[in-house]
């Protein structure tokens, strides 16, 4: 009886241990850890002074948007915006704008990305975008120089603009 006790407990314990697969299990965790270490050499060598570009986009219309953050000395300085291609119903005083360092997240309700230094966007990739999901598909791309170009994941069964997560077309030292 005492065997088949222990028996159990030990059966119970080995099912507890196997099925928390910890919700901060990354997608990509290799290549991510890649892109960090390029990252903080990047970071080093530029002084923690550079630009980077996200772009973005839509399947209902005919044009997209970038966005550019500029950081000094880990300090975001300025965020310009602009509509690419052919934009249809937008103000003119709408198609393209920036922002200076007081002026941060100034232009609410805007199609730009969020002002975030690369730090923080590594921070919300290994937080957010790459925790593994049975419900998703998770993306993850260094076309930058080992740099994250692409980061996030699209929901099961979602149709249209389901991305979750940044595009970043280019990132360069200042």
């Amino acid at each position: 009886m005492k065997n088949k006790i222990y028996f159990i407990t030990l059966l119970l314990i080995g099912s507890l241990i196997s099925s928390c697969s910890s919700d901060d299990e990354l997608n990509y965790q290799n290549d991510f850890e890649n892109s960090q270490n390029a990252w903080l050499n990047f970071k080093e060598s530029s002084n923690n002074f550079y630009k980077y570009t996200v772009s973005g986009g839509s399947v209902f219309t005919t044009y997209g948007w970038e966005t550019t953050i500029t950081v000094s000395n880990g300090i975001i300085i300025q965020r310009d915006f602009t509509y690419t291609g052919n934009p249809e119903n937008i103000p003119e005083d709408k198609l393209e704008w920036t922002e200076n360092e007081n002026e941060i997240n100034s232009h609410e309700y805007s199609s730009a990305a969020d002002a975030l230094t690369l730090d923080e966007i590594y921070n919300k990739a290994e937080q957010e975008w790459l925790i593994k999901r049975d419900n998703a598909k998770t993306y993850f791309e260094t076309k930058n120089n080992g740099l994250i170009s692409l980061c996030g994941y699209v929901e099961n069964g979602c149709m249209d603009d389901c991305f979750v997560g940044i595009t970043i077309k280019s990132i360069e030292a200042l």
